[in-house]
């Protein structure tokens, strides 16, 4: 493929992915935008790639290079490929085999009022048509499928080489040999496209998790799941680290356990030879593991955090707290006050954004200690920033357990104190 074509590609890329962030043109884009992407992709493929990366993939950022294989690759998988090759694949037969065949109709022989340019009913037909026999095909096929395969012929599950912390490998052992077909993948997280080709021969399968989190793992045939086998990466208490392209940068316990919570300051960064100049990193922290009878649709959360850092392109001071699930994930927003028109509420299935809603009340001055509280009885689920509402609503998906919390930030932060409650009593996180 030519420079030109692998060009054309790259563009057809970044416009797939504009219309998949539903966030309209990238032109238009902002640092939040970017990092949001940043998110979808490393939460889908695994691979971070950096905003200053994505910026000057988008042409936000001056630059001679050309991305990187891993960076194209993450991209192509983003799009449900499973690499940039294939995605030039696909790109190449859709230019090369898709044509439209002219229809055998003169425009002559059409009524007058039906002989506008590029009216052609025949075509209309043969597309609806063509759409409804494919989705017969397919619909019938996962049928047959799922008649043909008996699930009780399969084994799967998975493993973890050790009982908590990151990294962690985990060891897939399953059984697919009465597999009548090569196609069979498992599923190592919580996104069923994130699939991985395996060998109906072999019964083992290896991978390694950077990250805390809980994964409803899949042996998947033919496009149907046959067993599935649940598995929780835990923090070991509280984690902090570095996003970084491919591994993150951890730090050790005693270097950000307080005397009150957990803290990542510009002293600690500057230890690992990192910067918070022009780009400051993306610090996490998480606490994960078995937070018993908790469930999302009745609790109270309560945290009190800050973000001392609010140079450069950090002046919004971007957080998200999130309450991370079994089945779901609730995402809270803050910023400086001035930000808060660009910001974006998600729990269990309802979502808000500041360009339809009014979150200003989750604008603050995060320089100070701000207290952020979720009260949640049968689905209604309250927000208050330091003591004032800030949303409610009714969320729409099924009750799960809490699994944890994490928290983002951008060069630095502060967690005094978490805890969660329920009618067992309150869990205290430390």
């Amino acid at each position: 493929m030519t420079d030109k074509r692998e060009d054309e590609a790259l563009k057809n890329c970044l416009l797939h992915i504009e219309d998949r962030l539903h966030r309209g043109p990238g032109s238009g884009w902002t640092n939040y935008d970017f990092e949001k992407l940043s998110s979808e992709i490393e939460e889908k493929t695994g691979v971070l790639l950096s905003i200053t990366t994505l910026k000057r993939i988008w042409g936000k950022i001056r630059s001679t290079h050309t991305p990187t294989q891993t960076t194209l690759n993450a991209l192509a998988r983003f799009l449900d490929a499973n690499d940039w090759r294939d995605f030039l694949n696909r790109q190449t037969y859709q230019a090369e085999t898709i044509e439209i065949p002219e229809p055998i109709i003169k425009p002559e022989t059409l009524p007058q009022d039906q002989r506008s340019k590029g009216f052609r009913p025949s075509y209309a037909l043969m597309i609806l048509l063509f759409i409804f026999g494919m989705g017969f095909l397919i619909f019938s096929g996962r049928k047959q499928n799922e008649n043909r395969i008996d699930a009780s012929k399969f084994q799967f599950k998975a493993d973890k080489v050790v009982s908590k912390g990151v990294p962690n490998s985990v060891v897939f052992t399953y059984d697919a040999s009465a597999s009548k077909t090569d196609s069979v993948y498992i599923v190592q997280t919580w996104d069923i496209r994130r699939k991985t080709l395996v060998s109906k021969n072999n019964t083992k399968h290896s991978a390694i998790y950077y990250y805390p989190g809980f994964f409803n793992t899949k042996l998947i045939i033919d496009s149907v799941i046959v067993k599935s086998h649940d598995l929780q990466i835990t923090s070991d208490g509280w984690l902090g680290l570095v996003e970084n392209e491919g591994i993150p940068i951890y730090f050790k316990k005693e270097e950000i356990q307080k005397s009150e919570g957990v803290s990542i300051d510009s002293a600690l960064l500057k230890k690992y030879n990192l910067t918070l100049q022009p780009v400051p990193p993306r610090i996490r922290f998480f606490h994960q593991g078995d937070m018993g009878d908790l469930m999302n649709d009745n609790f109270v959360f309560e945290t009190t955090l800050r973000n001392r850092f609010d140079d450069g392109n950090n002046a919004c001071q971007f957080i998200q707290v999130l309450i991370q699930c079994k089945d779901d994930i609730i995402i809270i927003p803050l910023s400086a006050k001035t930000c808060a028109g660009d910001l974006s509420l998600y729990a269990a299935g309802k979502g808000l954004v500041s360009k339809e809603a009014d979150l200003t009340g989750f604008g603050t001055d995060l320089n100070e200690w701000t207290t952020l509280r979720v009260e949640t009885v049968n689905k209604k689920m309250t927000f208050f920033v330091n003591g004032k509402q800030a949303a409610s609503f009714n969320f729409p998906n099924e009750s799960t357990g809490i699994v944890g919390v994490q928290y983002r930030f951008n060069g630095a932060g502060d967690v005094r104190y978490a805890w969660f409650e329920n009618k067992s009593g309150k869990q205290i996180l430390q």
